[in-house]
């Protein structure tokens, strides 16, 4: 059985069942009477495209802030043209949280800036939307669900397949046990991406603040290929693929097993395989997550495009009584044997996903949910590629996530910050 899954027809589905009741609410209708002012900070290409859904969503992008001054001028056109007057143009994020219009931000900055502006949003008093992943080491993720409790201000993670109607449509089968009993799930990522080469120490071009940019990171001289895209291969700067696109894989395994703790053990291998270059992350990566009753692999290849079962981006469930599999997009359910039982289409929820957040913003809520849930996955990462770093098979508090045992490994829970720019819940 094909179908196409639509809003309405999840809607309908759902109040008939009343399942995922916690769901409901990315799924009803705006109050367009409620304006929200919003920041982009961070107008890289994550930052341009989230500052024109935002705008298509009802929203006004009154500002649009990034140390670059080059992809301020990239992205203001797609926003000015969706809303009715173009946004302000501002280098600095502080004179962004001075400003009392601004209700809400939009953190979509390099990974190492995720957190500490995040904070200093909610301790300005502005919502928060923050791309994944949730911080550079996992002490920022710890701090980021502190401020969130502490400030009483909504708060939204970037992982948009949480609101998609056919991930949602999946999960909700997973949970009535169209598959039995879960006990494992595999998520991926595949990209042909280009080697950066060898980079060099150059002067810092003219259009870039770059002691802004490297903020809460200790300095390090400008090299000729760390930017616009590059510092996601760099420690120093970057959680590597498992970080970027691995959080949105992991974070839909998660979700359908069902998990609300922390994996006991954690394990990773891989290396770099294709790119002999100044990557100091992996273009390879497989990790393994043991929960005990149940398990998660994740795997990437950022040098080849072809991943598993037919995508380059997906989640795979097992259970007692068949399989699903999860593109983002659509999903596929599987009997015993691998005959297909039924399948479904949609979109990956990035339209229900920035109006969720809206809404809350004009709901005033200040629940945490989502922000726990954005540490627990992004904790995954983590630990993945401290394990990876280290070349250690992790113990973990199931409870906390704390890795057991390991000096090696536990200094890696947080980094050294450049003085004066070290975050604090």
């Amino acid at each position: 059985m094909r179908t196409t899954l639509t809003r309405r027809h999840f809607v309908s589905r759902s109040l008939q069942i009343g399942a995922l009741a916690p769901l409901t609410w990315r799924l009803r209708g705006l109050r367009p009477s409620d304006q929200v002012n919003l920041a982009v900070i961070g107008t890289g290409g994550r930052g341009r495209q989230l500052g024109q859904q935002f705008a298509l969503a009802g929203a006004t992008v009154s500002t649009l802030c990034d140390v670059d001054s080059r992809a301020l001028d990239r992205a203001m056109p797609g926003v000015a043209e969706r809303q009715a007057r173009a946004p302000k143009r501002e280098r600095d994020f502080r004179r962004v949280l001075d400003d009392p219009s601004v209700d809400a931000i939009v953190v979509a900055t390099p990974d190492h800036w995720h957190v500490p502006v995040a904070i200093a949003g909610l301790s300005a008093g502005k919502h928060v939307y923050v791309e994944k992943p949730l911080g550079h080491n996992p002490h920022e993720g710890e701090l980021m669900v502190a401020a969130a409790k502490k400030h009483g201000r909504a708060v939204h993670f970037g992982i948009q397949r949480r609101s998609s109607v056919v991930c949602t449509a999946l999960i909700e089968q997973l949970r009535a046990g169209v598959i039995g009993e879960l006990s494992f799930a595999r998520g991926w990522y595949a990209r042909k991406r280009k080697p950066i080469g060898h980079g060099e120490e150059v002067a810092v071009p003219g259009a870039l603040d770059f002691d802004l940019w490297q903020g809460p990171a200790p300095r390090r001289a400008y090299r000729s290929n760390l930017l616009p895209y590059n510092w996601h291969w760099f420690w120093h700067w970057g959680t590597g693929e498992l970080g970027n696109n691995g959080a949105h894989a992991l974070d839909l395994c998660r979700w359908g097993l069902g998990v609300e703790g922390h994996p006991q053990r954690v394990t990773s291998g891989g290396g770099t395989y294709s790119h002999h270059d100044d990557q100091e992350t992996p273009d390879t990566q497989v990790v393994t997550y043991d929960y005990g009753n149940v398990g998660i692999t994740f795997e990437h290849r950022n040098w080849h495009a072809s991943g598993l079962l037919g995508s380059s981006f997906g989640a795979a469930f097992y259970g007692s009584a068949g399989s699903a599999v999860c593109d983002g997009r659509s999903y596929r359910i599987y009997d015993p044997e691998g005959a297909l039982i039924e399948e479904a289409q949609g979109d990956r929820g990035d339209k229900e996903h920035t109006e969720g957040f809206l809404r809350r913003v004009r709901e005033s809520d200040a629940s945490t949910d989502s922000i726990e849930e954005a540490h627990r996955t992004t904790l995954l990462c983590h630990l993945g590629n401290i394990a990876f770093r280290t070349g250690h098979q992790l113990e973990c508090d199931p409870k906390t996530g704390h890795i057991q045992g390991d000096p090696d490994a536990q200094s890696l829970w947080r980094r050294e910050y450049e003085p004066g720019w070290e975050p604090d819940a």
